[in-house]
């Protein structure tokens, strides 16, 4: 635990620049939106944020992109590329055999940071590029990984999670709702996207479902298939598809082990 209290000023500057950095191009209403931040402490941290060259404004439509300057604050740290490149040509496979996107991610603090994806050249890409912080609770991949993973691992991630009032950490407070889910998901096997997170960040028009990247030395990463609700449901992707996702699951889970100890 730290022995301070953490400077609330630099968490909203750092949650504005995470959020610039997905969007690729956000206009003060969009930053708005995702951090409940008034508009003037948004304009003054993007304000900061280009003074000190971390982002510029787009002349055309007047929203922020992230410069490349933001590079210097992940010099060092190559992990997740590192595994996508592992992860790449099982994903590959993966999408021409069922004909539907995937998405690895690793644990990251936090959230689920996706490592490698399967949808840069399909209808589906949206944002969710190599980099991408999911929510833990709300998707399938974190949701897949919360329920596999060792029980004190669990607890110190939760932990994490409870002080936060956002909608999509709810859960972290309603154990007994939570220890429900993650039951239902031992059970079947699989986690599935939580139809909120759907239809705020989709519109309702995908869901997905996700499996443990695991061995017997624990969890190791999370393997979903992302689908369109009104072409797949969620009875039909379990027939069809479950058996394939934790077959690949299994695959990926050999080529990481193996990449860990090489």
């Amino acid at each position: 635990m730290p022995s301070f209290k953490p400077v609330a000023a630099l968490t909203r500057g750092l949650d504005v620049l995470r959020i610039v950095n997905e969007l690729r191009d956000a206009s003060v209403a969009a930053l708005h939106k995702e951090t409940g931040l008034d508009k003037a402490t948004i304009v003054r941290m993007l304000e900061t944020l280009e003074h000190e060259g971390y982002v510029t404004r787009n002349p055309s439509n007047s929203g922020y992109v992230a410069t490349g300057r933001t590079l210097q604050l992940s010099r060092g740290y190559d992990l997740h590329h590192r595994i996508g490149l592992l992860c790449e040509p099982i994903l590959t496979e993966f999408r021409q055999a069922i004909g539907w996107p995937s998405d690895v991610a690793l644990f990251d603090h936090d959230a689920m940071i996706v490592v490698q994806t399967s949808r840069e050249t399909g209808p589906l890409f949206f944002n969710r590029r190599p980099g991408f912080r999911a929510p833990i609770l709300e998707t399938s991949i974190g949701r897949a990984y919360l329920a596999f993973c060792a029980d004190s691992e669990r607890e110190r991630i939760l932990a994490r999670l409870r002080p936060r009032t956002d909608p999509a950490n709810a859960l972290a407070s309603d154990p007994q709702r939570l220890e429900a889910l993650l039951s239902d998901v031992r059970a079947r096997g699989f986690a599935c996207m939580d139809d909120s997170y759907s239809d705020r960040e989709y519109s309702g028009q995908l869901w997905a479902m996700a499996v443990p990247v695991r061995d017997e030395q624990g969890i190791l990463a999370t393997l979903n298939i992302m689908m369109l609700r009104s072409a797949v449901s969620p009875e039909s992707a379990q027939e069809r598809f479950l058996d394939m996702l934790i077959t690949n699951a299994n695959r990926l889970a050999h080529v990481l082990r193996h990449a860990s100890c090489g």
